[in-house]
């Protein structure tokens, strides 16, 4: 029996909950809240007729509109990740005695089984779905166990509380709207880099560090934390660290405990003993920045699995959609879909994936990062530029400005010429790859939507 759920239960009987934003994860929080005998009240400043159709047959009160934060009184708000939690009416109504929480931070503090969880600019999809993957093979050995894989990366886990064990495992992603606003424990966290993102929502960037430093500000020294060795922002965080620190490097061996690439080579120091855990040619998924994700999963699960389970997730796992994804070969061209590099570091990582210079689709909705580091990058990479979207045009001037030649690089504002463009500049041999350093939002609903559109195109050729 979870008594953690049992206590709550108790406690969100009868109180008025306020779900602020009706996103995927709210709404996932509807049953758990009404089985439990909560009140409850959607608002959201977008109008959805499905929605509503769906809450009045629950008969869950709505307030839809501009004025969605009207009048909230009530004694619990579940606040969406991408809603600020200083909106004046939501600080307003702290201020009077409203708890502020959110889904996931409730799912965090009624979780039974173990929490492994994963924040970071970049890479920490793929490292949080390489850990549930590794976990689950080892569970399947055991024939005992269920891991639950879910938070941002798109799956909410509050209403599978009720069936979850102590034996169990929760894998979890975490981003900075989510992180920003709670107060959580975890056992074992991830922070795979800290680079310049979502600069257009946070103040400024020692906010966005501050959010991410929240995913082990609870921990005790039971408890254990993964960082980049190689990234300053992450490498200093070990200083503030209650838990256990392992570092990883993908640039040689890192002081203390820790997992790192030598040459080809994987290696795992726990303090005492150097011990090689595999080779760098043991990883299905391409690119320097998956050996790097590798090594944090394994760093996470050291000593809890054997290296049986790791390796065989290494040499099978695919990738995960929208990752450097192979969609096609057609004439001779294969493309590439890497629509979640949603911003230069990304792209960085993608593009050094390859040995070859690429034909690149580039740009997007403007996050308000820096744009420069990508002229190197690109320079370096791509034999021909397609750049589109809002920061198509500025991408393609900064390019230009840097001396690039002016016949390899077009500007397209709609996203289907930049598409065709890509594919009159290829010619057999050559490799076409999305990724555009921007987030989708200028055109697309989010990243899967451009990538998704992207293969559509790719597919119809």
């Amino acid at each position: 029996m979870n008594v953690k759920l049992e206590k709550f239960s108790d406690y969100i009987n009868g109180k008025t909950v306020a779900l602020i934003g009706a996103g995927v994860s709210n709404m996932a929080a509807v049953d758990f809240l009404l089985a439990r005998g909560a009140r409850l009240t959607v608002r959201d400043k977008q109008e959805d007729a499905e929605k509503a159709a769906f809450l009045a047959a629950k008969s869950v009160k709505t307030v839809f509109g501009e004025g969605y934060l009207a009048d909230m009184n009530e004694d619990v708000l579940l606040k969406s990740p991408g809603i600020r939690p200083d909106v004046p009416e939501i600080a307003a109504a702290v201020e009077k005695g409203s708890v502020l929480t959110s889904e996931m931070e409730v799912f965090l503090a009624l979780c039974p089984c173990k929490i492994y969880a994963v924040t970071g600019s970049d890479g920490k999809t793929t490292t949080t779905t390489l850990v549930s993957e590794i976990l689950k093979k080892e569970y399947e050995k055991r024939g005992c166990g269920k891991v639950y894989l879910g938070g941002n990366i798109g799956t909410p886990l509050l209403p599978f509380l009720p069936e979850m064990r102590e034996c169990d495992a929760a894998v979890v992603e975490l981003s900075s709207f989510q992180l920003f606003a709670m107060s959580a424990h975890v056992h074992t966290a991830i922070v795979t880099n800290v680079t310049p993102n979502h600069l257009n929502w946070h103040v400024d960037m020692d906010e966005y560090i501050l959010a991410k430093a929240k995913i082990f500000e609870n921990q005790t020294a039971c408890d254990r934390l993964v960082l980049n060795a190689e990234n300053d922002v992450t490498r200093a965080f070990a200083e503030n660290a209650k838990g256990k620190v392992t570092l990883f490097s993908s640039k040689g061996r890192a002081e203390g405990r820790s997992i790192y690439l030598d040459g080809d080579e994987i290696f795992h120091n726990d303090g005492e003993k150097i011990a090689r855990v595999m080779s760098r040619a043991d990883i299905k998924i391409p690119g320097k920045h998956n050996v790097e994700n590798y090594m944090a999963a394994i760093a996470a699960t050291w000593g809890e699995v054997s290296l049986c389970s790791v390796l065989d997730v290494a040499r099978n796992f695919g990738g995960v959609a929208h990752r450097i994804e192979l969609v096609r070969e057609h004439m001779g061209v294969k493309y590439y879909n890497s629509s979640i590099d949603t911003s230069p570091t990304r792209t960085a990582a993608a593009l050094n994936s390859f040995k070859e210079k690429l034909i690149v689709i580039v740009g997007g909705y403007d996050k308000k990062i820096p744009l420069e580091p990508l002229v190197p990058l690109l320079t370096e990479h791509a034999k021909f530029i397609s750049a589109t979207g809002a920061t198509g045009e500025k991408i393609a001037k900064l390019m230009l400005d840097s001396g690039y030649p002016c016949d390899k690089i077009i500007y397209t504002k709609e996203f289907d010429g930049a598409f065709r463009a890509a594919v009159n500049a290829a010619s057999e041999g050559d490799t076409v790859i999305l990724s555009p350093a921007c987030a989708s939002f200028d055109a697309f609903k989010n990243f899967e939507t451009r990538g998704n559109y992207f293969k559509e195109l790719v597919n119809a050729l």
